[in-house]
């Protein structure tokens, strides 16, 4: 018996859905989370307080929420189940995600985990606070082709793992 494209997508759109803090999301990884939608008939929410272009597929969806700096944040932790996978670079949102029981990954490829993420929030928090006092200088390298690479390796992992139901 052959099974209808429909229930493959209605399927996988009640086990896993994808979000992205989509503010400050490289435009590659987007594309990549885009490319990796299409083939395994994944949903993907983009979350922003800015408009942001539209992918054409009708599995990707955007968000648009007040301007604010957590709103998006705030949103997707709303919204996001646990066996949702949630893509983001904010350490605090991700610490959030897995505190709820979620899957998060940052853009460079790293899963945030229960052993991991407090951590690194620590270290953020750290940084950030040296930062303000002027002790150090500069964020994180720049966005490269090893980290997209990275990324989209992890994400593929990833979504096999969770479609699977692992």
């Amino acid at each position: 018996m052959a099974v209808d494209a429909e229930q493959v997508f209605e399927k996988r759109r009640q086990i896993l859905k994808i979000w992205i803090d989509a503010d400050a999301c490289p435009r590659i990884i987007k594309e990549i989370v885009f490319r990796a939608s299409e083939r395994l008939q994944v949903p993907v929410c983009l979350v922003a307080n800015k408009d942001l272009s539209k992918a054409h597929s009708r599995l990707v969806t955007s968000e648009l929420v007040a301007a604010g700096v957590d709103a998006a944040d705030d949103f997707i932790v709303q919204h996001a189940a646990p066996r949702d996978l949630v893509i983001t670079a904010d350490i605090p949102l991700a610490a959030r995600i897995v505190e709820n029981g979620g899957v998060a990954l940052d853009p460079r490829g790293e899963m945030y985990t229960d052993e991991n993420v407090g951590d690194r929030l620590s270290m953020r928090n750290l940084l950030q606070e040296l930062r303000a006092e002027g002790l150090v200088q500069g964020g994180p390298p720049q966005f490269n082709r090893t980290d997209r690479n990275r990324f989209a390796s992890a994400l593929d992992r990833q979504l096999t793992r969770m479609i699977k139901g692992k």
